[in-house]
């Protein structure tokens, strides 16, 4: 039987395992909770695990100073643990240090378990705190793996199933007892969600190096398929094969080889304007589902030139976020 490990697992036993050494070769009381304290300390992003490491140390330090004085005025007395959370939980919670609540825990029991309160202790606790933490934090800046090779793949599965469902809307303008289960989008939508995330973490791990490339390319996507559900809704509505309904297919055949280009060709919106111009030149509707069905078609176009539009003003520097 074999076993798969995440980076992260890797990176929090190798935190831990440091951390108990370290604070056992120096002499440190309680040294296997410094491995506990590596433990909670490593996180999936570099941004991630400075922020907690500062947010659990700065709690630690003052459930600390709450728990000495309540020891100090009531003694140590099991009942007094139970006052140090009603206190000490919700000022923790109340100045945003709740993700340290843990570790603050932790080393108030240490000085509950001493059964006194001296310098030392309250220095044996700090100690475990910064080498704990300090571990984790280090483990995080050393290595975080890269994210570029997955948002390239989701980048390539996004524009695969857009030019499906372009390919897929052709099909029913030509010829609308065509059916289609739609499952393309919501591989699509599942795809630009995923990279959203991903384009996220992978920002924080970069920490001063910050490139929104992906981040900006997972949104635009995300604003489109928008407009793709609404052109799935009007599509819906052409029941009856038209002229315009054909013409209007041709545009959405060159979108769905635009849309995989690395460059914003233009030649979909091209196409859309000389087909905008050609529906204006033609006799007015002579029934009214003829009038309702070319309603639709123009909807769609308009709709159309909305995703187009998206495009072109979210292009950036990069030429690979140029693409339809």
């Amino acid at each position: 039987m074999k076993f798969f490990f995440g980076i992260r697992v890797w990176k929090t036993a190798v935190a831990a395992v440091a951390a108990v050494y370290l604070a056992g070769g120096i002499g440190l009381s309680h040294s296997l909770s410094a491995g506990l304290l590596a433990v909670l300390g490593v996180e999936v992003t570099r941004k991630r695990g400075i922020v907690s490491a500062t947010q659990r140390f700065l709690a630690s330090i003052v459930g600390l100073l709450i728990g000495a004085f309540l020891f100090y005025l009531f003694g140590f007395e099991n009942w007094v643990i139970g006052l140090f959370i009603l206190v000490a939980y919700p000022i923790l919670a109340k100045v945003k240090l709740k993700d340290g609540i843990i570790t603050s825990s932790v080393v108030v029991l240490h000085v509950f378990t001493e059964g006194r309160i001296h310098v030392d202790m309250l220095l044996n606790e700090i100690a475990l705190l910064v080498i704990g933490l300090g571990c984790a934090t280090i483990v995080n800046m050393v290595y975080m793996p890269g994210a570029d090779e997955k948002l390239g793949e989701l980048r390539a599965r996004t524009e695969r199933q857009f030019s499906s469902i372009f390919l897929a809307i052709a099909e029913h303008l030509r010829d609308p007892h065509i059916l289609w289960d739609g499952k393309e989008y919501s591989d699509a939508v599942d795809a630009v969600e995923q990279g959203i995330s991903l384009a996220a973490q992978a920002d924080e791990n970069a920490l001063f190096r910050h490139e929104h490339y992906w981040q900006e390319y997972f949104h635009m996507r995300r604003s489109q398929l928008e407009s793709i559900g609404r052109m799935m809704g009007l599509v819906a509505q052409i029941y009856d094969k038209l002229p315009q309904a054909v013409l209007t297919a041709q545009v959405f055949e060159e979108l769905s080889e635009d849309v995989k280009a690395d460059a914003y060709t233009g030649r979909a919106e091209a196409d859309l304007k000389e087909l905008e111009a050609a529906f204006q030149a033609m006799d007015l509707p002579a029934t009214r589902e003829e009038f309702e069905l070319r309603s639709a078609i123009l909807q769609l176009c308009v709709e159309l030139r909305t995703y187009l539009e998206t495009a072109k003003r979210e292009k950036k520097r990069r030429e690979p976020l140029k693409s339809a």
